[in-house]
């Protein structure tokens, strides 16, 4: 790829975003020509949220250097990830060390798993903690079908507000959950681009969604798939379904890497996820919870694919 062919690529993603301030350009740009994908328009991003949502032994117990919040900045950086994702305490533990080594993305909300109540996330930083740490945006995770949504839409409003005020980029995780939707329901075909577009709506530069299952979960969602039958049967059409969701495919939407799985599904769903159009992955637990070299390995493994024309 030329020179000049990742400028275009760059350029025309920053074109999807013309109402955004010159500072808000630069940090996506920033992503966009950050590691290994520099320029191809493709985001591999390491995101380690996990010890807050999930507990530290639940989620490092089986590799348990990555305890360590410095193994996630090395994992990032050596493997060249475009970015890094934690809540703030990950962040202030190494951000002065590795400053200006890593685009940062601070997670500004997060949740345990000592509740059963409808999910939702407490905030847990702030607009001035990502501008203090040198991030080049904010994160922050809704879940649409939860009794208590409507607060987090509102709450991501107004973060979204300040953060392109400040020139920082907005990442949304959009993960549907709760009691309106069933377990398959969360990850049903009309649910993940009903989440994407919700997300897109709110006012994100990128969209971080589950990958669709062919299931539809809504009945009258479901008549509107009977009388026009996208394609769906395969992974790749599933995926470009929910780029044509998000704002016509001019929005960047990445797919999460979910949980532990070998790397042959892995790889398959990638393929997928490339051929079908998206913008890249978000890549946490399979990655980190395997020893170092393995992990930088991985990563670089899904680069490559990304990295194909």
């Amino acid at each position: 790829m030329t020179t000049t062919t990742r400028s275009s690529n760059v350029q025309e993603i920053l074109s999807w975003y013309p109402s955004d301030n010159p500072g808000t350009l630069t940090n996506l740009a920033r992503l966009l020509y950050q590691g290994r994908l520099a320029g191809t328009g493709k985001l591999v991003i390491l995101p380690v949220d996990q010890g807050f949502e999930h507990g530290p032994f639940r989620s490092f117990g089986m590799n348990p250097d990555a305890m360590d919040p410095e193994y996630h900045f090395r994992l990032a950086i050596e493997s060249g990830c475009s970015a890094y994702a934690a809540p703030l305490g990950f962040l202030e533990a190494c951000a002065g060390k590795y400053a200006g080594q890593m685009p940062l993305i601070l997670k500004l909300n997060s949740s345990d798993s000592l509740s059963k109540v409808e999910p939702c996330s407490a905030l847990t930083g702030t607009v001035e903690d990502a501008l203090r740490l040198g991030c080049v945006g904010i994160g922050y995770t809704i879940y649409p079908g939860s009794g208590a949504r409507n607060t987090m839409y509102q709450d991501l409003r107004d973060l979204t507000l300040q953060a392109k005020r400040a020139g920082l980029c907005v990442v949304v995780w959009s993960y549907p959950r709760g009691a309106g939707l069933s377990k398959d329901g969360e990850t049903s075909l009309d649910v993940i681009a009903y989440a994407a577009h919700i997300a897109a709506e709110l006012g994100a530069h990128i969209v971080k969604v589950k990958l669709p299952k062919d299931r539809i979960e809504q009945a009258e969602a479901q008549k509107v798939y009977d009388a026009h039958k996208p394609p769906r049967a395969t992974l790749t059409e599933r995926v470009r379904h929910v780029m044509q969701a998000t704002f016509g495919g001019k929005r960047i939407v990445i797919f999460s890497g979910g949980e532990a799985k070998d790397d042959a599904s892995l790889m398959d769903e990638i393929r997928a996820i490339h051929q079908g159009g998206g913008h890249g992955s978000i890549i946490g637990r399979n990655s980190f919870q395997r020893p170092f070299p393995a992990g930088v390995k991985l990563l670089r493994d899904i680069m490559d694919v990304y990295a194909q024309s």
